[in-house]
């Protein structure tokens, strides 16, 4: 697919967009986001969710993806729907299912020169966990591009896209929204962030690359609080750099 430039009005859309002449601080979600969701990564945390929810619940296999997936679409996090139905404790649960291989992962250097080149802050914004994100960060060869990691423990163990977690992840960081830009994989998650000010970014996949995903995860690229879309996002940052540099 193409990707819509920073200079240009989107597609589709009746009159214009956010841009990025203002913004100082960018926040990155983390899985499917800073890598392309093909790598496969976050379908091995996928899988060690179904094996605990099969323990904890005693149910099986097809029964356990079901609710998995319902409650992932529910409540943000499938751990939250468990927290939330079932009463479940979620440290073990965290430590248990981000136990995964993450040699998948290669370093990307035109990634980093890119967000390296931003100006201002730059900050995660994930429903994992922080271990993983430092994981994540140090295969991708990014780490030291960014500033701090937000993740589930400091959101409370509330996910995306509820409200509370932009505003706890605003205070905690100091964060303009009116001055920040947000990179997300799921239009879901850029609808709060849209209306209190951030100019949003979606990532999608890489151009007819298949991927399993649920039809609602795919939606959304023509959503009024979406201003960009994207499917190759260092490509896209080199493009805000310059067109900043106008």
């Amino acid at each position: 697919m193409a990707t819509t430039s920073p200079g240009t009005t989107k597609a589709g859309r009746a009159g214009g967009k956010r841009g990025f002449g203002h913004v100082d601080i960018w926040v990155f979600d983390l899985d499917n986001t800073l890598y392309p969701h093909h790598v496969n990564l976050w379908q091995q945390v996928d899988v060690r969710i179904r094996d605990y929810i099969v323990d904890f619940l005693k149910i099986t296999h097809e029964e356990a993806f079901r609710l998995q997936k319902d409650y992932y679409r529910r409540y943000g996090t499938t751990l939250r729907g468990l927290m939330e139905e079932h009463g479940l404790e979620p440290d073990q649960f965290l430590e248990i299912v981000h136990q995964i291989d993450h040699s998948p992962l290669q370093p990307n250097p035109a990634l980093g020169a890119a967000i390296a080149k931003l100006p201002g802050r730059k900050l995660i914004l994930t429903n994992g966990t922080r271990h993983h994100a430092d994981a994540v960060l140090r295969r991708l060869g990014i780490e030291q591009h960014f500033d701090d990691v937000f993740d589930i423990r400091a959101a409370e163990l509330e996910p995306k896209p509820r409200p509370k977690v932009y505003e706890r992840f605003l205070a905690r960081h100091k964060v303009d929204p009116t001055r920040a830009a947000i990179f997300e994989d799921l239009a879901r998650n850029l609808e709060v962030p849209h209306a209190l000010g951030m100019t949003t970014v979606l990532v999608v996949p890489e151009g007819a690359r298949v991927v399993l995903r649920e039809e609602w995860e795919l939606a959304g690229r023509e959503a009024p609080h979406v201003d960009h879309v994207t499917d190759d996002l260092a490509g896209f940052l080199r493009s805000v750099v310059a067109e900043r540099s106008k």
